[in-house]
């Protein structure tokens, strides 16, 4: 009798066993299944949600099916105490894994609404963007100039949130001094900038930044950014520049860059000059001018004077044989490449068109023939203005 009730015993067990292991292969298999979610959604997750609470808004949502098995495999993988407030774009059809792994890998939201501090050549704004998910997008909800406008609601409430995000863009053509003085009225940064960094080694580009993170800390990362891609495309550049290294390369990017907004101009933009500079000819470039005169603290404001034009500084290149003794700008990388690798032209001189861009010519009689017709349309714009004003 014994020997059969052992028998049924041990029976039992191997069946429960066979069970509970079809059990976790169940679970387990559901954990990693593709997920109901037929679109993607924006989980926010507040500061100390627990676990129990953040299964139960995904399946509120739909794009789980069931929270405890979400639970249970968040345990089981050692991920539930990693959870992370903010908010976190759940693609749709995502596995619970793959949802586990966003919402515990930590860094900054990947949805919901961001902060951006725009800093501009001529003037600053601060942007508050939503992502639209639908669209893959973000959407603008407000704008303001913090030098000239009250803070709207909008930014005084994302402001408040914990899982907004802040965003700095450097915009090509500012000067380190514009920068640094926009980074000083950004209320999310801390710190004080020791020294002005030279210029021309900033890289214009969108920096993702948190509270508490320091002035010096982002102006860091910019020259960083700036060194990386100097180094690169000095180690690329064509054959027969005239340039002698990197620094010089970085002048003339400048220069490019604060002549034209053309992104299809720079390369020809870049000829004429490197042209000049293998003739011997003066560059006669007014933007150097321009930060003779202003050493880039500010926008000049208004039209150059001819005795402007004659006055001696070291960057007046209607006055200075080659390029001027620093960066008059900081440029970004297009400006860069095209320094490198410059339009094969024969132009040595280019003047404005009337479209935004600008006329090239190879001999002086095209180009005061190319100033003539642009002389036109300046009065004609000029006639047309007359009336409204």
């Amino acid at each position: 009798m014994w020997r059969n009730i052992a028998s049924s015993a041990i029976s039992f067990l191997v069946v429960m066993v066979f069970l509970l292991g079809g059990v976790i292969l169940w679970g387990q298999n559901t954990y990693n299944a593709e997920g109901p979610g037929d679109a993607p959604i924006c989980l926010r997750i507040e500061s100390g949600a627990s676990m129990r609470t953040i299964s139960q808004q995904l399946a509120d949502e739909g794009v789980i099916t069931s929270p405890m098995i979400f639970r249970m495999g968040a345990d089981y993988s050692g991920k539930s105490g990693d959870r992370k407030a903010g908010s976190w774009l759940i693609p749709e059809h995502a596995t619970m894994s793959e949802i586990t792994h966003l919402i515990t890998r930590g860094g900054a939201s990947t949805c919901g609404t961001e902060v951006v501090y725009r800093i501009g050549v001529t003037s600053s704004e601060v942007q508050v963007r939503e992502l639209d998910i639908e669209a893959g997008r973000y959407v603008e909800k407000a704008a303001f100039d913090p030098a000239e406008e009250e803070a709207p609601e909008a930014f005084t409430e994302v402001r408040a949130q914990n899982d907004t995000r802040y965003r700095v863009a450097i915009a090509e053509g500012t000067t380190s001094w514009q920068i640094v003085e926009a980074l000083k009225t950004i209320d999310v940064l801390e710190g004080e900038l020791a020294e002005l960094p030279a210029e021309g080694t900033l890289a214009p580009d969108s920096y993702e930044v948190r509270k508490g993170d320091t002035r010096a800390s982002v102006i860091e990362r910019m020259r960083e950014a700036q060194e990386i891609l100097v180094a690169s495309a000095w180690a690329s550049r064509a054959d027969g520049l005239p340039l002698k290294d990197a620094q010089e390369m970085l002048v003339l990017a400048s220069i490019i860059e604060k002549e034209t907004g053309v992104p299809d101009e720079r390369r020809q933009v870049a000829s004429v000059f490197e042209n000049r500079l293998k003739r011997g000819m003066r560059l006669q470039t007014d933007p150097t001018v321009i930060y003779g005169l202003t050493e880039g603290k500010g926008v000049l404001g208004r039209g150059l004077r001819a005795s402007e034009l004659r006055e001696a500084t070291p960057w007046n290149t209607y006055v200075i044989e080659g390029l001027p003794p620093t960066p008059i700008a900081n440029p970004g990388k297009a400006s860069i490449e095209a320094a490198v690798n410059p339009a094969q032209t024969d132009y040595v001189f280019f003047v404005a068109d009337g479209s935004g861009g600008h006329a090239f010519a190879t001999t002086l009689e095209e180009h005061n023939a190319n100033v003539a017709k642009w002389r036109r349309i300046e009065a004609e714009q000029a006639e047309g203005a007359a009336p409204a004003e």
